[in-house]
């Protein structure tokens, strides 16, 4: 006996089966379709005139197999290849994709392209006022200049003669008044593509980009389309006194390192920090390997203080000439009396410090110390001319070459027989002296007064014989002869 319970639940079963199938070959169209919808499917087969292209829906998309086809009228697309197409039409058994709206159309087509925002295509036949004039579906539209690309348009004239997609942004007096934009599409397209590199983008990234300006605080880099990233100039290299424009050029391609991501103001985008210098080691790691002590390098004076100069010997090395190591043949007061940023200098190196990241120079060991041998070019009794540097209270400061000084003590003046005449000269005046005493040590040199008892002496200083031999005051008024004669 059947159980009438049974049978009505295999009746049910039976139904909702039957419902089941009839859904699945049903031609209704999934309401998240809609005309002007960006779409990506699978190519499933290719016809005669048509390609047939997976929707995700229960109704395959049809384009038409000539707006696949290149200019060489090769068809480049096989079956399985993902295409991406605009839903420009739609019905209760087919789903019409095209690239963009294009061919011979009417007024309701372009109507329903502009209501949908379906991209439509165009040919620019010629540039006008503040624009160009396009071609679409028969009809004549405008494009102003600011909306055919993202970027500012140099040559309008390069524009036309092309057939590109734009989207319609003013439909008005039934299609007589017409205004297109490209540069929303490209929008759309830049930050569809910005979205995907963000998802891969990550600090300590290494990414290769192409510079788009050089600015005195650093360079941009295009890391992708829409998305641009800055090495600031403290990153383009070691060296201090890096310059933008000596790193890199407009065009040029770099490989950086991403060391900082954070929201921008623009919604929707980041600051993306990079680094150029990070990509390479530390100097100061083997700064000890490429430097020794006494060595004399080049270097570049970075900048100058009170108590010395920054010079850079090599990218990202740099040390400090004290002011006392600049010169041994004069007295600096200041270090911009010997050295000026940007000037190429020869140093010395004293000291490195690889810890403390600290190198000592000196200009004046690189040129030389003038008291080295001066035993052997100046001997005691010698006598010659020199010239008053300074007056001091305990003597005089005569200067006999650069970097050699002697000193005239008080008490030598004042056993001169001339000692009024010698207190009248001023700094700068030429003096005969003799060599009393040389202390190479402590770069010292006592001097006094060349007078009439050194005939010997004054015949080698006055190149006269010891008939015509006069007072001192006789032979400080020859010296001061010559020097007005050399003027």
């Amino acid at each position: 006996m059947t159980d009438p319970v049974n049978e009505d639940n295999n009746e049910e079963e039976r139904e909702q089966s039957f419902a089941a199938m009839l859904e699945s070959y049903s031609p209704a169209i999934e309401t998240d379709i809609n005309i002007g919808d960006k779409i990506s499917g699978r190519v499933i087969s290719i016809g005669k005139d048509t390609v047939f292209v997976d929707t995700g829906s229960k109704i395959d998309g049809v384009v038409d197999k000539a707006e696949l086809i290149d200019k060489e009228q090769n068809l480049e697309i096989e079956e399985g290849d993902v295409l991406e197409l605009y839903v420009v039409r739609l019905s209760d058994d087919e789903i019409r994709l095209s690239k963009a709206v294009s061919g011979i159309g009417g007024f309701q087509m372009l109507k329903e392209a502009y209501e949908k925002a379906v991209p439509v295509e165009g040919k620019i036949t010629e540039t006008c006022k503040g624009g160009f004039r396009v071609e679409i579906l028969q009809r004549r539209a405008f494009c102003p200049i600011s909306q055919v690309d993202l970027n500012y348009v140099e040559d309008a004239s390069e524009f036309v003669g092309k057939t590109l997609n734009f989207i319609i942004t003013t439909f008005e007096a039934n299609g007589k008044n017409i205004v297109l934009s490209r540069r929303v599409l490209l929008e759309q397209e830049q930050e569809k593509s910005r979205k995907a590199f963000y998802e891969t983008l990550s600090v300590d990234s290494l990414l290769e980009g192409q510079v788009t300006r050089v600015m005195p605080y650093g360079i941009f880099v295009k890391l992708s389309d829409g998305v641009e990233g800055m090495v600031h100039v403290s990153e383009l290299g070691w060296s201090k006194a890096a310059n933008p424009e000596e790193v890199a050029a407009v065009g040029d391609h770099v490989r950086v390192k991403v060391i900082g991501i954070e929201p921008d103001k623009k919604p929707g985008q980041l600051k993306i920090s990079l680094s150029i210098k990070q990509l390479t080691e530390d100097p100061w790691n083997s700064v000890d390997q490429r430097f020794q002590v006494g060595a004399k390098i080049p270097g570049k004076v970075i900048r100058c203080a009170n108590f010395g100069a920054f010079v850079e010997v090599a990218p990202g090395i740099e040390g400090l000439v004290h002011i006392s190591e600049m010169s041994y043949t004069q007295r600096i007061l200041k270090p911009e009396d010997v050295v000026s940023a940007g000037e190429t200098v020869s140093v010395m190196i004293k000291d490195i410090d690889p810890e403390k990241r600290r190198l000592s120079l000196s200009i004046r060991d690189a040129a030389g110390d003038p008291w080295i041998g001066i035993s052997e070019k100046y001997s005691i009794g010698q006598s010659l001319e020199g010239v008053l540097e300074k007056k001091e209270k305990f003597g005089f400061f005569i200067n006999l070459e650069p970097g050699i000084t002697g000193l005239l003590p008080k008490s030598n003046i004042g056993r001169s027989g001339s000692a009024s005449e010698l207190h009248k000269l001023k700094a700068g005046d030429p003096i005969p002296v003799v060599i009393e005493a040389i202390n190479p040590a402590e770069r010292k040199m006592t001097l006094a007064p060349a007078n009439t008892k050194d005939e010997q002496n004054w015949q080698q200083f006055a190149g006269v014989t010891g008939s015509s031999m006069g007072s001192l005051g006789e032979k400080l008024q020859q010296a001061m002869s010559r020097k007005k004669t050399d003027k």
